[in-house]
């Protein structure tokens, strides 16, 4: 499967679900093979580089508080997930979601090397 079809599959089937694209975590090699193809496939979600290739995404959840979730884009699927209360700070999202984006490298780089 082409890997733009493999992130247009993966947020439609998000989206079906209710949740939105936010962020974009992409390896250079991804961006370059992407090439035109980012800015429809993204639309509004920020694009960054990084060392691996994920999806977040956003939704409400129960009562007040927002899920957002961590995909790491390949086989086998594996996501990270974390719901937030509205009054909770935005510094503090922040730093949690970077926590999420630390365990999902880890994740991938041991992944990788089992393989």
């Amino acid at each position: 499967m082409s890997v733009s079809r493999l992130f247009s599959e993966t947020i439609a089937m998000y989206r079906k679900h209710g949740w939105q694209l936010k962020r974009a975590l992409l390896r250079q090699e991804t961006r370059a093979r992407l090439s035109g193809e980012a800015a429809e496939l993204f639309n509004d979600a920020s694009q960054m580089d990084a060392d691996i290739d994920a999806l977040w995404f956003a939704r409400a959840s129960h009562g007040t508080r927002e899920a957002w979730e961590l995909r790491l884009m390949g086989e086998p699927p594996y996501a990270l997930f974390e719901t937030f209360e509205q009054d909770e700070a935005e510094e503090d999202r922040e730093d949690m979601r970077r926590e999420m984006e630390a365990r999902l490298r880890d994740y991938a780089a041991g992944r990788a090397q089992s393989s």
